[in-house]
């Protein structure tokens, strides 16, 4: 194996170096845009439900696939943690909330556990009245706070229970069990909730859980489970799609779409038209796999081609993608109301066959190659690089390939770069600037983006990778059984973009910046004094109350012995 490292090795630094020779970055990246967003954009930050709320078994929540998954200690999660208290926002709501107003946000977007509120799954089993109540009045809140809740109903957390008796994803009976959770979402909060999201990021979801393995339910069915898990999820969607707009979009008048995220694929060398082949080949294997079909009605003909020619080359009579009904093509075409678009980062891409006899994966059926430029901003996390206009390129794709659709961007964040304390995050800072005021030259060349949402509103569970990457605003003690929130510099420069709406001027833009970090200064610095202010409270309300108890009791001896001398 050792040669075969070699060979890959000094291939892929041939592309690196062949990358600086051939990419130079150009005049508008460089610039910086100062004007402001449209009237009426709207700013947010969001989280979902397992990773966050925590209370895994309390109030009637039933398990979900990822309680499984974190409770095997196998190895799934770095340091085999778990979510079961996670941030605790399961108790903490009003003082979540109290965070969403001091960042001056106009939306939240959350997911709702599938778990909590049917513990089985299944509607006819039972439906939790405490989990109903729970989102019910959360949702009430937001609103009395004049926060609009945007609500996904599925971010990973399938119920135990449908993942052990059918198989999950796996599934196609997985279509109506949804369908009755969402119309049960829909009837409980429809009269307050106008922004529905059916699936977060389905792609990670497919491919990690049942391609990996490295996210619940952890099955590797390489080359084929993600694709039968993802063609089950989208039919799924449009089954929900359909029954609010047949059922619940008269009276309610609320928008239902889908969050898929993807980075960025730019060809290493423009000139070379089999990069450029490759590039968009990224994308449509991406973004296209889920959003082709929703917008017109067939997965890319790229993926299609590329499956089918490895499953026949493999011996298969059928390809590993299922394939679509003429009927089923009509019936999911057109079920989205909105585009989700979750991005992070940038990739650049080249041309490489996989052959067909290496076995059937997802990531030869690609036949590319990703690769990181070296000078790209690293934010500390193996794959996240700050790499702000490759945003603007794939609004800009999402607009000119799916027909101009209205956008929300549902996920945008960095992480963390340092695992210890840190509240002076300015990498964030400079990471949030540059891709909100990409954004910002997206919606100027014509993308219809008219929300954006941050990633996220605290530090939480981050999947496999445990509490060690932090994306929050709120810096998280996960130490303390409180979990107390702390806010990084981040929260005070993204209140100054919402505030102003965009990016008034360079003077202004650049005093924002000062003004965050000496606000984090303060606040670290009251960190760093709470084990004394913890100390003293002790003394405080333990130490001295007993001294004092002490005194009176030594007080009363003397007093006792005197009164007994002068007798």
């Amino acid at each position: 194996m050792k040669p075969v490292r070699v060979v890959t090795l000094c291939w892929v630094l041939l592309l690196v170096s062949r990358l600086g020779a051939t990419r130079k970055e150009s005049p508008e990246e460089a610039s910086f845009y100062y004007g402001n967003f449209p009237l009426g954009f709207s700013w947010g930050v969001g989280s979902s439900a397992f990773q966050t709320e925590g209370a895994w078994d309390q109030h009637g929540k039933g398990p979900s696939i990822w309680d499984t998954f974190t409770h095997s200690r196998k190895g799934n999660v770095l340091g085999d943690e778990t979510a079961d208290v996670a941030c605790n926002s399961y108790y903490k709501v009003q003082e979540d909330v109290a965070l969403l107003r001091e960042l001056h946000v106009s939306h939240y977007r959350f997911s709702l556990s599938w778990p909590r509120l049917l513990p089985t799954g299944v509607r006819a089993d039972g439906v939790n009245r405490k989990g109903i109540q729970f989102y019910s009045d959360f949702i009430d809140t937001l609103l009395k706070s004049n926060i609009t809740p945007i609500v996904t109903l599925h971010h990973w957390d399938l119920p135990q229970l449908l993942q052990a008796q059918y198989g999950g994803w796996q599934n196609v009976s997985m279509t109506s069990y949804f369908s009755d959770y969402a119309n049960l979402c829909f009837e409980a909060f429809g009269d307050r909730v106008k922004h529905w999201i059916t699936f977060s990021d389905p792609r990670t979801m497919a491919e990690k859980g049942y391609e990996t393995g490295h996210h619940a339910p952890g099955l590797k069915l390489q080359g084929t489970g993600l694709y039968k898990a993802a063609h089950h999820v989208i039919k799924a969607h449009a089954q929900v799609w359909h029954a609010y707009n047949n059922t619940w979009r008269s009276q309610q008048q609320g928008l239902v779409g889908i969050s898929l995220n993807c980075d960025w694929g730019e060809p290493v060398d423009l000139s070379n038209p089999t990069d450029i082949e490759a590039a968009e080949r990224y994308l449509q294997f991406c973004l296209g796999w889920f959003a082709n079909p929703i917008y017109a009605g067939d997965y890319p003909q790229v993926m299609k081609d590329r499956i089918g020619r490895k499953s026949a080359e493999q011996g298969l009579e059928m390809s590993r993608l299922p394939a679509f009904s003429l009927q089923e093509k009509s019936y999911i075409k057109g079920t989205s109301d909105f585009l989700g678009l979750g991005h992070f980062t940038t990739r650049y891409i080249t041309e490489r066959n996989y052959p067909s006899g290496q076995g059937p994966s997802y990531q030869n059926d690609r036949d590319l190659v990703e690769l990181v430029d070296p000078n790209w901003p690293d934010l500390g996390s193996k794959w996240l690089y700050s790499v702000p206009w490759g945003f603007r390129r794939l609004l800009n794709f999402a607009q000119t390939q799916y027909g101009n659709p209205l956008i929300y961007v549902t996920e945008n964040g960095a992480s963390q770069r340092l695992h210890c304390t840190q509240l002076c995050d300015e990498w964030r800072i400079q990471y949030l600037k540059g891709y909100t005021n990409e954004m910002l030259k997206a919606i100027k060349d014509g993308a219809n983006v008219k929300r954006y949402t941050s990633w996220s509103l605290l530090d939480k569970f981050e999947w496999e990778r445990g509490y060690s990457d932090r994306y929050g605003f709120y810096y998280i003690d996960f130490n303390k059984k409180n979990r107390p929130r702390y806010p990084k510099a981040s929260v005070e420069y993204y209140k100054r973009i919402i505030t102003a709406n965009g990016f008034p001027n360079p003077r202004e833009v650049e005093g924002w910046y000062f003004k965050a970090l000496e606000i984090c200064s303060i606040n670290n610095q009251m960190l760093a004094a709470e084990p004394l202010i913890s100390y003293m409270q002790i003394v405080t309300e333990i130490v001295v109350p007993t001294v004092c108890t002490l005194c009176i009791l030594i007080a009363a001896v003397l007093l006792m012995l005197l009164l007994r001398s002068l007798s």
